[in-house]
Order: C-alpha cells, then sequence, then structure tokens
C-alpha cells in the first residue's frame, strides 16, 4: 500500500495519491517508448542514460533573446564583458542541478511540490506568474524565428510570425517517437547552433588574448555597462527552466535505492555540465564575434550606427557587410535553430506547470497552440506597426518579465531543497545552501534593481505631464511593494508537507506511529525501492504491497 501523511513533522511516502499530490495521466504519452531505464549497476556508462534533459534545458541560455543581449554587450563593450558570462553559467548550473536533483529524490517536479505545500491562492496565482513567463519566453522565440526566416529567404518579419505557428505541426510530428530521440534532435540543434558561431568565430578573428582577459579580469567600465552586465546575468536563469528540469529528470526510470538517486543526481550534474558548458561557449563566441565586428578599423558609418543599437535584424545586415554573405546565413540558420528548439522546451514547461499546480493536462497540441497565440498576438501587433526594430525591443521587454517573475519559481526551488522533510539526506548541506541563497539574493536583487531604474528612467524620460508621471508613479510603486511582499511571503513561509520518497528508510523513522498513534505506519527496506515513472496516478493495484 501507499502511505501518505499530512502532518508537518512527518515525513511520507508519495506513489500515488487520490487528491492533490499527482496528475491523471502520463506527462509524455506512451511510456514504453519514450521513458528511459537506467541498468542498476555501477558503471560510468549510466551516464549516457542520463544524457538529454540538460540539453533541452540549455536551450534557454541560447534562445535569440540571449544572443540579442550578447550582441549588444559586445558591440559596445568588446570582450569587457565575457567574465559576466562565465559567472553567471557557473550559478545556473548549481541552481539548474538543484531543479535535477528535486525531481530526482523526490520523485516530484517542482510544480507539483507547489501545489502541494502552498494553499490554493498562492498556488493559483504562482501558477498564473509560470504561465506569464512561458508566454513570455515563446515571444523571443517567435521573433528570433521571423528574423531567422527573413536572413535566410527574404520573408517579410510580420509574415514569418505567422508561419511560425507551423512549428506546431512540426513539434506534433515530433512526439510521437518518444522523448529520447526528442532529446537527440535538440542536441542536434545546440550544436548546429555551436558549429555556425565557431565558424563565425573563424570570420571575425576576434583576439584571443583579449578574449581571455575579458572571461577572468572582471571589469565594468564605460557608460551603461553596469546595466548591461545586469542585463545579461538577469537573462542566464529563467523561471521556467527550473520547471522544466525539476520534471524532464522524471523521463529516466531510476532505481529507487540511496546508491540509484545518488548516482543519478551526480551524472545529472554532470551531463547539465557539459550542456551548459556547450551553452556558454555559444555565448562567448557571439560575444567575441559581435566585439570584432563592431570594432573593427573598416567599418563605415552605416556599420557604426548599427553598432550603436545592434538587434537580431541589424546584426545580419552588420554581418553580410563586414564578413560576407556566407556569415550573415550562418547566423541566420543559428538563429532559426534556437528558435525552434525553444518551441519544444516551452511547450514542454507549459504541460508541466500546468499540470503540477492545476493537476490538469491539456492535449499536447492544444497547450501548444495556446501558448503560441497568446505569443503571436503581440509579436504580430508589434512586427506590423513597429517593423523589425519595434519586434527587437519586444524581445528585451519579455526578457525583462522573466527577470521579474524569476524569485516566484527560485525561492521555492531554494527552499524545497534546503528542506530535509523533503529531501532527507539528500538535503543541501550548509554551505551550499549558504552559497545558493546567496547566488539567489543577488540575481533576484539585481532583477529588481533593474527593474526599479528601468520604472524611474521610464517616468523620467517620458513626455507625460506631471500629474499623469505622479500618477503612474504611485501605481508602479505600489504594485512593487506588492511584488516585494510576494517575494518575502514565499522566503519567510515555512515549509509545511513532507514528501521525501525515501524518508521512512531514515533509522529514526522506522518506527513511526501515525497520527492516531496506532503503530508502524509503514517500514521501507533502504535498497530496491519502487522505480519512479512520469508523474502519474497510480491505481490501488499498482501501490506498494
Amino acid at each position: 500500500m501507499a502511505i501518505t501523511g499530512s502532518g508537518s513533522g512527518q515525513p511520507q511516502f508519495i506513489s500515488s495519491t487520490g487528491n492533490r499530490s499527482s496528475s491523471n495521466a502520463p506527462l509524455i504519452e506512451n511510456s514504453d517508448t519514450n521513458q528511459v531505464v537506467v541498468p542498476d549497476r555501477r558503471s560510468w556508462k549510466n551516464l549516457f542514460a542520463y544524457m538529454g534533459p540538460g540539453f533541452l534545458v540549455s536551450i534557454a541560455y541560447i534562445d535569440p533573446g540571449n544572443f540579442e543581449t550578447d550582441l549588444q554587450a559586445g558591440a559596445q563593450f568588446k570582450y569587457e564583458l565575457l567574465w559576466i558570462i562565465l559567472v553567471a553559467s557557473c550559478a545556473a548550473l548549481v541552481i539548474q542541478s538543484m531543479a535535477a536533483n528535486l525531481g530526482v529524490v523526490t520523485g516530484k517536479h517542482l510544480a507539483e511540490h507547489c501545489r502541494i505545500e502552498y494553499p490554493r491562492v498562492p498556488n493559483f496565482i504562482l501558477w498564473i506568474i509560470a504561465e506569464i513567463a512561458i508566454v513570455a519566453c515563446d515571444i523571443p522565440e517567435v521573433i528570433g524565428t521571423a528574423f531567422a526566416l527573413n536572413m535566410l529567404f527574404n520573408i517579410p518579419v510580420w509574415i514569418g510570425v505567422l508561419l511560425t505557428g507551423l512549428s506546431t505541426l512540426i513539434l506534433l510530428a515530433l512526439q510521437q517517437y518518444g522523448v529520447r530521440k526528442l532529446e537527440f534532435l535538440i542536441a542536434f540543434l545546440v550544436f548546429t547552433i555551436a558549429a555556425c558561431f565557431m565558424a563565425e568565430l573563424g570570420y571575425a578573428k576576434p583576439d584571443a588574448k583579449e578574449v581571455i582577459k575579458g572571461l577572468f579580469v572582471p571589469e565594468l567600465k564605460g557608460n551603461g555597462a553596469t546595466g548591461l552586465a545586469i542585463s545579461l546575468l538577469g537573462a542566464m536563469v529563467m523561471p521556467h527552466n527550473l520547471f522544466l528540469h525539476s520534471a524532464l529528470v522524471l523521463s529516466r526510470k531510476i532505481p529507487r535505492s540511496v546508491r540509484g538517486i545518488k548516482e543519478a543526481c551526480r551524472f545529472y550534474m554532470i551531463e547539465s555540465a557539459f550542456a551548459l558548458m556547450v551553452a556558454f561557449l555559444i555565448n562567448v563566441c557571439v560575444i567575441s564575434v559581435s566585439g570584432a565586428v563592431c570594432n573593427s578599423s573598416n567599418l563605415n558609418a552605416e556599420d557604426q550606427m548599427s553598432c550603436q543599437n545592434l538587434d537580431l535584424n541589424e546584426a545580419s545586415f552588420l554581418l553580410r557587410n563586414v564578413l560576407g554573405k556566407w556569415s550573415s546565413k550562418l547566423f541566420g540558420i543559428a538563429l532559426l535553430a534556437s528558435g525552434q528548439s525553444s518551441t519544444i522546451t516551452g511547450t514542454y514547461a507549459g504541460q508541466y506547470v500546468m499540470q503540477g499546480f492545476l493537476d490538469l493536462r491539456l492535449e499536447p497540441w492544444i497547450r501548444n497552440m495556446l501558448t503560441r497565440c497568446l505569443a503571436i498576438v503581440p509579436s504580430l501587433i508589434v512586427a506590423v506597426i513597429g517593423g523589425s526594430a519595434g519586434a527587437g525591443k519586444l524581445i528585451i521587454i519579455a526578457s525583462m518579465i522573466l527577470s521579474f517573475e524569476l524569485p516566484f519559481a527560485l525561492v521555492p526551488l531554494l527552499k524545497f531543497t534546503s528542506c530535509k522533510t523533503k529531501m532527507g539526506t539528500h538535503v543541501n548541506s550548509t554551505m551550499i545552501s549558504a552559497v545558493t541563497w546567496i547566488i539567489g539574493t543577488l540575481i533576484m536583487a539585481i532583477n529588481i534593481y533593474y527593474i526599479i531604474t528601468g520604472f524611474i528612467k521610464l517616468l523620467i524620460h517620458s513626455h507625460i505631464k506631471i500629474v499623469g508621471k505622479v500618477f503612474l508613479g504611485m501605481i508602479g510603486f505600489s504594485g512593487m511593494a506588492i511584488y516585494l511582499a510576494g517575494v518575502t511571503y514565499l522566503v519567510l513561509r515555512k515549509n509545511t508537507e513532507a514528501t521525501h520518497l525515501l524518508a521512512l528508510t531514515a533509522p529514526e523513522n522506522q518506527h513511526m506511529t501515525n497520527e492516531h498513534g496506532n503503530g508502524p505506519i509503514y517500514s521501507l527496506p533502504r535498497e530496491d525501492i519502487v522505480s519512479m515513472q512520469l508523474p502519474q496516478r497510480s491505481t490501488p493495484a499498482a501501490d506498494l504491497d
């Protein structure tokens, strides 16, 4: 039988429930096809069974929004801000590893933990925020794909925005082949992006010594360097990625033993490190190419103007003028691969979020079309009215929205993985907890600072009358107060639910009594505990004996 407990002090074993702790169906259909079974053996060869989720997660670090920020960093400050990418990538590895550990150890992903832990109203608000983040993530993908189609086939941007809806059909065609082949496709697209920018690096020929110096010597010189550094940091950790990674690890059927879980956590960290290293190198290439091109001595006046306000579309013309036609085509291919891979990860993130927060699952094509329509409408309006320049600015706005919403995914993750009743012996150590809270606090403080200063600048430089500025200021700062209150609630609220799958294997819990004091509830062997499948509601016959 499966045992659940409601007391805050009692660990509980959750393999199936009837209310709010599990979904009605697998997150990915056809579990026989999609699930990867990890052999119960001690071998480094098991690493290959864990390869895949990290590449889906790494897409968020090389999406069109990141490319635009990288291009501006290189154009304005050459290689001076490369060290920001290095620091942000290291912080991202720590945070993403925590998300993976949460899924592996507890058998539930972040959205499900939020539903179990928080009251209905806060849970519903967190769901709304997560859905907005997924739409904001989809906007750069739509616009980036439209820009890529314009670069490669001279298709107008607004028509390209409409054509991005066809990527839904591509995704549906891929789903029937299973999650493993989907992971291989994403990995192929990631390496395609890397190959394109490595080739761009060969065209641009940046100074290697200056690049190395930019990576390891921190500098913030010049007007606007701090703001751009904040943008680079804020763009590196995406809220939807934390939900996604904690759920993707559940596609592996790992041995539910102490050794099996430790091995899974270790191999997922190695796999994430490799995928994020590739993403890191791609970001370094983008900044280096932009820095080399915009600081070239043979730029004409028009290209110099482009470098002052460089976006994805301007970058294509700039590369064509300075490095040649093939350079522009390579950039377009990389951008198209980035945009299309983001489609897949965004759809899965949306499915996991809806299933986790609401215990509700839509058909994949409905979920994909809903998210895509919400992203296409503002993108199309801006592309028609503002053209490519307006579409480029919309990418920046979407990135700001993602930065704004990060605390509402990051704080629960930090709280849950630092909670012994949820993670058992796999809880974050004191040192890891301190480091991750410092990293999380810095990232959140940077994003909040960026939003507040941006709002103040908007009020100061707007042409609205003083009365309007005062009115907007009152609304804006009231909203910020509510925002900070929400973050504070998540930080200060104590966890009340225990969801650690192996909690009952600890010696102190071997002879627990239930809430009525009728004797031992449950005792599990330390080894060979039932394997976790993708989140689904088991029937009574499937419960443990």
